[in-house]
């Protein structure tokens, strides 16, 4: 695992310049994976092999004090979280990725150690994935203002004929979702009410909520497995379950009905820390968990390790319900203007 970076000692961007913090940024590079890269990181643009002949495209911002706390996540946290969350888009197309492009906007007071640390962490985040990191860009910005850019070139996984789309769910077909859900809101939950983000290598339920929501890491290989085990719709859970699962019941016109019984197993794991109401509500509303969250019109055909979570049903007005009742949307859940 990653080591963390001290920020707190040494030069700052503006003394190392902009050849500089290059120098770090390309020397935490260089042992990533080349495989697919014609032009790599150094000339104006990169070139990245497409034997399939298409790509996917997705990108991610992410903004201090708005998407992390540096009182809560470290450099290398921010690093893996922004390609988890970049690659977790791709896998929920049936694909996966083939180069990031990585660009830091920061003040020149920002210390080059930190900058150094979010590269270690892009680039054990995407070593992990085996997708290089093919070229960026950096930029000033006024004082404490600091972003940090993905964007995610992909294609769709080996077998995969077309890429699933949120619009292919159809009436009676089954919800299943890849992995646990909370996990993250959870962390958030603890942080926000004191807990101690610090103590790398502790163990137990609480810290591991703790590292979930700093850096997230799922299972990313599940997009492709879930797609050729002929999903008809997907979304990666980055909003919220309620959230995201609505996006889907509209682009389908359908109604996603979540099974009572197996939204409440899922939140078992998390009622030891949370109690049994808050760990409910961030199954259903926690955000930034980049699990897969699919429909199949055979469930037997569901991968092995998912959960089912519901089924689809026909409507006229399409959403989600739970235990009959419709959930709304923008109760819980991450807008990144509401909140």
């Amino acid at each position: 695992m990653l080591s963390v970076t001290d920020v707190t000692r040494g030069d700052t961007l503006g003394d190392a310049g902009e050849a500089g913090v290059l120098a770090e940024v390309f020397a935490a590079l260089a042992d990533q994976p080349t495989a697919g890269v014609l032009v790599g990181p150094g000339d104006d643009t990169a070139l990245v092999r497409a034997p399939r002949g298409s790509v996917l495209a997705t990108t991610d911002t992410m903004v201090r004090g708005r998407d992390w706390l540096d009182e809560w996540s470290c450099a290398e946290d921010v690093g893996v979280k922004v390609v988890t969350q970049n690659l977790a888009d791709l896998a929920a197309m049936g694909g996966v990725g083939t180069g990031l492009l990585v660009t830091l906007v920061a003040p020149p007071d920002l210390p080059l150690a930190w900058a150094r640390g979010l590269t270690e962490g892009i680039a054990w985040a995407a070593a992990r994935a085996g997708v290089p990191v093919v070229g960026g860009d950096l930029s000033s910005a006024p004082a404490g203002t600091v972003t940090v850019t993905v964007a995610a070139l992909g294609e769709l996984g080996e077998g995969v004929a077309r890429p699933v789309l949120r619009s292919g769910a159809r009436p009676g077909e089954v919800l299943a979702v890849s992995g646990p859900l909370g996990r993250s809101g959870a962390g958030w939950q603890l942080l926000r009410a004191g807990a101690e983000a610090s103590g790398q290598g502790r163990q137990g339920p609480l810290q591991a909520l703790l590292d979930h929501h700093r850096r997230p890491l799922t299972d990313l290989t599940q997009g492709p497995v879930a797609a050729r085990a002929g999903a008809t719709s997907m979304i990666d859970v980055s909003d919220g379950l309620v959230r995201d699962a609505d996006r889907v019941a509209r682009a389908s016109g359908v109604v996603l009905e979540l099974d009572e019984g197996s939204v409440h197993s899922i939140a078992d794991a998390l009622v030891p820390v949370l109690g049994q109401d808050e760990a409910i509500r961030q199954v259903l509303s926690g955000g930034e968990e980049h699990e897969l969250l699919a429909t199949f019109a055979d469930p037997a055909a569901v991968p092995d390790g998912w959960v089912l979570l519901g089924y689809a049903v026909g409507t006229d007005a399409p959403g989600v319900r739970l235990g009959g009742r419709r959930l709304d949307p923008s109760v819980g859940g991450w807008d990144h203007f509401g909140g």
